[in-house]
């Protein structure tokens, strides 16, 4: 299906020949990129080298989801993929491994050289921005996306962490067919059409505060709360059990920190063993974390993508990066079946993610993404 500038496909992950039936919904078109967002029940390593060099000259990006964005809104076992028209587009593409043991200088030199690649290539291109897809377990996102947003200048980076369903086992990026872990990939990307970054959350802070009284930053785990033990603190301030913390707990009762004059997510992803809370994101003794509630996510998500239209033009597509924490929300509150029929309408296609990147920061419970317009219309001679 197209409704605009980007090519969409869409096939269930149990389809016999996933590529191919990919190949013919999109037809002759030529692309410059392809992202195509996996659901973990498929075989992502049979896919993705089944991928190899069938759409052309374009470079093709895939990764694992924590469910899928599509034709009908909220999917699951869905395989989606999003082709860029090399008449609108041009991509420049690569991968960096070894998250853990990243060159930083390397990084930075890696991003110049392919933007001034991509700026020699495109130069009467005049929109610009930088998609990013992390490893979600790598735990490593915060000091990536410092790094890219840092070299990146005025282009607006945003992306989403690969996820593995609610498994949080393990997760897959591949480029070109090979498949990575512990790595990320990134897509710089130019194009004559117009495009806006944006990043919508619907969580307002309270007055309830805790304190992170010890922390494993590296490993993202809370061990104390305002000198407690963190699960059980953080059950006591919402009157609940600490044996019964799950993952709906979480969604229903975020926490925030303050970043200069806003407040972001930093979402608890599982209790372990020893009663410590682990994050999604980077955690940090002294941090000051503030219980968030919600606004109505039906709502503010119809307010939120009708601010991105524009007057006299069609609504744009939207390629989406959407928290699986607002995915699971929506069960909750029984609203899954809403919000999946406005995504529909709003033309929003993506992946649920194990968290969110916008310029410098990782975020979590957003939907995150770039809303493109349609192509001005050619000049008459």
């Amino acid at each position: 299906m197209s409704t605009g500038a980007l090519c969409v496909a869409q096939v269930a992950c149990d389809h016999p020949a996933p590529v191919e039936a990919i190949c013919d919904q999109f037809g002759p078109e030529r692309f410059d990129l392809v992202l195509i967002f996996v659901s973990p029940d498929a075989d992502f390593t049979t896919l993705t080298q089944s991928a190899i060099g069938r759409f052309g000259g374009a470079d093709v990006l895939a990764c694992s989801t924590a469910g899928e964005l599509g034709r009908e809104g909220y999917e699951d076992g869905q395989i989606i993929a999003v082709g860029f028209p090399s008449a609108l587009f041009s991509v420049q593409t690569y991968a960096i491994d070894n998250l853990d043991h990243m060159d930083q200088q390397a990084v930075t030199d890696g991003l110049i050289e392919h933007r001034v690649a991509l700026g020699q290539r495109a130069g009467h291109m005049a929109q610009e921005f930088a998609f990013l897809l992390v490893d979600g377990l790598s735990r490593r996102e915060e000091h990536l996306t410092t790094l890219l947003a840092a070299g990146l200048g005025p282009m607006p980076l945003f992306g989403g962490s690969a996820g593995d369903g609610t498994n949080f086992h393990g997760t897959w990026l591949a480029r070109n067919g090979v498949v990575r872990q512990n790595a990320a990939l990134v897509a710089l990307v130019r194009t004559v059409c117009p495009i806006k970054v944006f990043s919508l959350d619907h969580l307002v802070p309270t007055d309830t505060r805790m304190v992170v009284t010890r922390a494993d930053p590296d490993r993202r785990i809370v061990q104390m709360i305002n000198a407690e033990p963190a699960a059980q603190e953080y059950a006591r301030l919402l009157g609940k059990d600490p044996n019964q913390l799950g993952t709906f707990t979480f969604a229903a009762h975020p926490v925030v920190v303050r970043l200069g004059d806003s407040h972001h997510v930093r979402a608890i992803q599982r209790v372990n063993a020893d009663g410590e809370l682990v994050f999604f994101s980077a955690i940090n003794e002294g941090m000051v974390l503030t219980l968030a509630e919600h606004q109505d996510i039906v709502r503010h998500l119809e307010d939120g993508l009708a601010r991105l239209d524009r007057v006299g033009a069609p609504p744009p597509q939207i390629l989406g990066c959407d928290c699986l924490l607002r995915r699971i929300e929506a069960g909750q509150s029984q609203q899954t079946r809403a919000i999946s029929d406005i995504l529909k309408r709003r033309n929003v296609v993506g992946f649920s993610t194990y968290g969110e990147q916008i310029g410098a920061l990782h975020v979590n419970q957003t939907l995150t993404g770039v809303a493109i317009y349609a192509p001005p219309a050619p000049k008459q001679v």
